[in-house]
């Protein structure tokens, strides 16, 4: 089987990269991660892929703030094409990538986010939505574009809001359910089984059209 070479970036204790990979390891999954880039020297997620026999490698931000300094874009960029990748996965990296970034992996970088976009982007999100009283929450899976959690949703997962839950207990709940739909997401457009119409992201079956 022809896998598709995937890379992940990082910045702290990658436990969605850690499903990912966990997800790989299976005979039949379309995608195989082959590189691992972290902007946070010390993040857990470094140790946990090269452990799994993953190349991880860090690469230092080149500036404060929220974006990469643009020289360092380029070294992440062409250490992903050589090791092959053409689809890039987000696992709580926690900087925003350029156009530039973007346009070298057109349609083919992927985020997930802690709750239902549109609704709650960026940071705090179960802060957020318990302070606005929603009955559900829950997670998704997205295309990345130049906002900020604001690209075509290609996945999502409910999950209720308890009258007692903290962010914390909320924020618990949703992980499970990140861990269960970034893989299949990922299946998918490792699989070109998500055509992208307008925003909406339309899923085609195994083998053929949807």
């Amino acid at each position: 089987m022809n896998r598709i070479p995937v890379g992940i970036l990082v910045s702290g204790r990658g436990s969605n990269m850690q499903a990912l990979l966990a997800a790989a390891e299976a005979d039949d999954y379309p995608a195989r991660v082959a590189l691992v880039l972290s902007d946070v020297k010390d993040a857990p997620a470094l140790d946990h892929a090269r452990r799994a026999g993953v190349e991880a490698l860090h690469i230092p931000p080149g500036r404060k703030g929220a974006r990469l300094a643009p020289e360092t874009e380029e070294e992440m960029v062409a250490l992903l094409r050589s090791r092959g990748v053409t689809i890039v996965a987000l696992a709580g990296f926690m900087r925003i990538l350029s156009p530039r970034f973007l346009a070298a992996f057109p349609g083919r970088v992927l985020n997930i986010h802690p709750s239902l976009l549109p609704s709650f982007p960026g940071l705090d999100v179960q802060r957020k939505a318990l302070q606005h009283g929603v009955r559900f929450s829950g997670c998704t899976v997205h295309f990345v574009d130049e906002g900020i959690d604001s690209g075509p949703i290609i996945l999502q997962a409910v999950v209720p809001v308890q009258d007692d839950d903290t962010p914390e207990t909320l924020a618990a709940r949703i992980l499970k359910e990140e861990h269960r739909i970034y893989p299949e997401a990922l299946r998918w457009v490792a699989e070109n089984r998500i055509e992208l119409v307008g925003r909406r992201c339309i899923q085609r079956k195994p083998g053929g059209a949807g």
